[in-house]
């Protein structure tokens, strides 16, 4: 059985960046790996319709921070039998994001920590309920917010799209960064490592 791991980051962390070092340097050593991201806007339905949300195109559903936590959720929930899958198949398992963002997005709309109840809602509904795998190992990649911020607008410019509701939410980014690192700290749903750069890559990851 293969190894679930996660990075977790604010958006513009780099943790694109992060998933394709890692996943050639353990290649390069032999590893089979598989990866993923989510959302999957391409792929589900409920990640189809948070996309429309974050863009305005939904009316006032971005209010309802359950709801757009419901919606992540479920994307996760279809995607579990092929997680599971993988995992049989494959020695490690990367994904950008999972049941984390969730936790530290909807926590830091309502100005909760990484204590406070919207992050055990979360494991309940996405873990206990919804049965997704639970993750080995989650990487955050911290990196200073505006650092964040600059290059979520360079991408914004170099793939000529609009940043959504919580990418452009300077203030936003700011809380969820603070509730990653309670996430990390209390070990929320398994053991966690921080990383502040993407090179080089820290050695005990390349054990994996």
């Amino acid at each position: 059985m293969g190894k679930l791991v996660v990075i977790e980051g604010l958006d513009g962390a780099g943790k694109r960046t992060l998933a394709k070092a890692l996943t050639d340097a353990l290649a390069e050593r032999g590893r089979k790996v598989a990866t993923g991201a989510f959302p999957r806007y391409e792929e589900d339905v409920h990640a189809e319709l948070v996309r429309d949300a974050l863009h305005g195109r939904l009316g006032d559903l971005t209010d309802s921070v359950h709801g757009m936590s419901v919606l992540y959720a479920l994307d996760r929930r279809a995607a579990a039998e092929g997680i599971r899958a993988d995992l049989a198949q494959y020695d490690v398992v990367l994904l950008d994001r999972y049941v984390s963002s969730n936790a530290a997005y909807g926590a830091a709309r309502l100005r909760q920590g990484a204590d406070g109840e919207f992050a055990g809602w979360v494991r309940d509904l996405e873990v206990t309920r919804f049965g997704v795998p639970v993750p080995d190992l989650q990487l955050l990649l911290r990196v200073p917010t505006e650092v964040a911020a600059s290059r979520a607008a360079h991408r914004e410019s170099a793939e000529s799209r609009d940043r959504d509701l919580y990418e452009s939410d300077s203030s936003l980014q700011s809380r969820c960064a603070a509730v990653y690192d309670g996430l990390a700290a209390a070990s929320y749903l398994s053991p966690w490592r921080v990383i502040t750069s993407t090179s080089p890559l820290p050695e005990a990851l390349l054990e994996l």
